[in-house]
């Protein structure tokens, strides 16, 4: 389930791309931002009332609430450099080295969460780095 999960993320990323390098045409990449954020936000509390998630916000540990916040802060950061990103350049180039989060993600694995660093994903992260060189240049 999870794989397919995360082909469906990567196809509703792919859109995302799209449908905002054309939303945002004449319109502030912040203001863009804004909404689409608004937009998320309404969905993902949508989602928790269909789901009937049970957990009261009280019963939320601290490191597990600072850790969101400053998990929605990047977020959010990341966000805003993407559509300003879109706006000014090609999606087919933004695209790419955005998605060189994936090396990144994987370095700060290994060194912040202790993951194994398997020769078979240091070669995925070598050749993820390469051909986003290759298509950005």
């Amino acid at each position: 389930m999870w794989l397919v999960l995360a082909l469906l993320s990567a196809v509703f990323a792919a859109l995302t791309s799209i449908l905002a390098k054309v939303g945002i045409e004449g319109v502030d990449s912040n203001l863009g931002t804004a909404i689409r954020t608004l937009v998320v936000f309404f969905m993902a509390c949508g989602m928790v009332y269909l789901t009937g998630a049970k957990v009261s916000l009280t019963d939320i540990g601290m490191k597990t609430w600072v850790f969101l916040v400053l998990s929605g802060l990047v977020t959010g950061a990341s966000w805003l450099c993407y559509f300003k990103a879109l706006q000014i350049g090609d999606v087919a180039k933004v695209a790419p080295i955005d998605k060189t989060s994936i090396v990144f993600t994987i370095v700060m694995a290994v060194v912040f969460l202790h993951e194994e660093l398997t020769l078979k994903a240091a070669a995925g992260c070598a050749l993820i780095a390469a051909g986003t060189l290759l298509m950005a240049l």
